[in-house]
């Protein structure tokens, strides 16, 4: 299990180094407590289109659900290892 634990350490580092990266080059578009009833509408609009804030925002959501497996297979294989 050691080389196995080392390799899922490994990528798990790397998908938190890229949700890092991705969360710091959206741009923020809100302005404040206010803007919150109106964002999810212009959220939605905007990311129909492929643009870099788009792709950016697909990124993070998938490193963030690779990050969210891999921490929970790690517990699961230290847990019962």
């Amino acid at each position: 299990m050691g080389v196995v634990n080392m390799i899922l350490s490994v990528v798990l580092i790397l998908a938190a180094l890229f949700m890092i990266v991705t969360v710091l080059l959206q741009s923020s578009n809100v302005k404040g407590l206010g803007a919150v009833a109106g964002q999810m509408d212009s959220y939605f609009s905007k990311n129909k289109a492929k643009t870099v804030e788009a792709k950016l925002a697909l990124g993070t959501k998938i490193a963030a659900v690779v990050f969210v497996v891999l921490s929970l297979l790690m517990l699961v294989l230290n847990r019962f290892a």
